[in-house]
């Protein structure tokens, strides 16, 4: 796949860089550029990712950061098996359980609600940071909700992250997830709340929290497009001429 000029691998972090240095020089900068464009293009092309990620695959799948980003590649394409199988060979490589919360996600995405319940009360959760432990209590709030137990997701994720007034990364995600659990449940006042905390905590806009909120509130956005083209007259064109 093409890489772009201004990609020269110098890009990837330090400690990538640090793995790729057990490959010949050549072969280790073509794999930092694909590492590179995986990370580039994750959230908006995950398609075009997933491609990248095969081809450092294909190149050095004995390097552990390149098993990673594979994963990563295949779960934002929603191929959980396959991101399973990554995200496994990067843990034996590395032996770090950074990367559980989002193997049992994978296997929320498989359908197996269960399991990922088990993992999450595994002894490697204990090993996590304080965002892993989070995003382990998300994982297991969603496999509660997969099995229809409601009440049980929302005791899940009543935590003293979820009390704080502080904000840190995951904040904004924690209270949209209870707030949706709660709206789910038919707790639509408490439901507001949350959304309008989620709001407060949502400082680089990675939820719909305001959406959702505004719809609570009853307020409807109109496209402005749809709006002028109900003000044209029939028969008139977008400049304002008729057909």
């Amino acid at each position: 796949m093409p890489i772009p000029e201004d990609v020269t691998g110098d890009e990837i972090d330090k400690d990538v860089r640090q793995e790729l240095q057990s490959l010949p020089k050549t072969l280790a900068e073509d794999v930092a550029k694909n590492l590179v464009m995986v990370a580039r293009l994750i959230d908006e092309d995950p398609e075009g990712a997933y491609g990248y990620s095969k081809v450092a695959l294909r190149l050095a799948s004995r390097v552990a950061a390149v098993r990673e980003a594979a994963g990563f590649a295949a779960y934002a394409n929603q191929k959980y098996a396959e991101a399973l199988a990554e995200f496994r060979a990067a843990r034996r490589m590395t032996g770090s359980v950074e990367l559980w919360p989002l193997m049992a996600d994978c296997e929320r995405g498989l359908g197996r609600p269960e399991k990922a319940l088990d993992m999450a009360g595994a002894p490697e959760v204990h090993k996590l940071d304080k965002a892993g432990q989070v995003e382990m209590r998300l994982v297991a709030a969603g496999a509660r909700r997969d099995m229809g137990q409601l009440d049980a997701a929302i005791v899940t994720l009543q935590s003293p992250e979820l009390a704080s007034s502080a904000v840190q990364p995951w904040t904004a995600r924690l209270r949209y997830a209870y707030a949706d659990a709660l709206l789910a449940a038919g707790r639509e006042r408490e439901a507001r709340e949350w959304f309008a905390k989620a709001v407060e905590a949502d400082r680089d806009g990675s939820t719909d929290a305001s959406d959702r909120l505004a719809e609570l509130d009853g307020v409807e956005f109109v496209d402005a497009l749809d709006e002028d083209a109900a003000d044209r007259e029939p028969g008139q064109g977008e400049d304002g001429a008729r057909d």
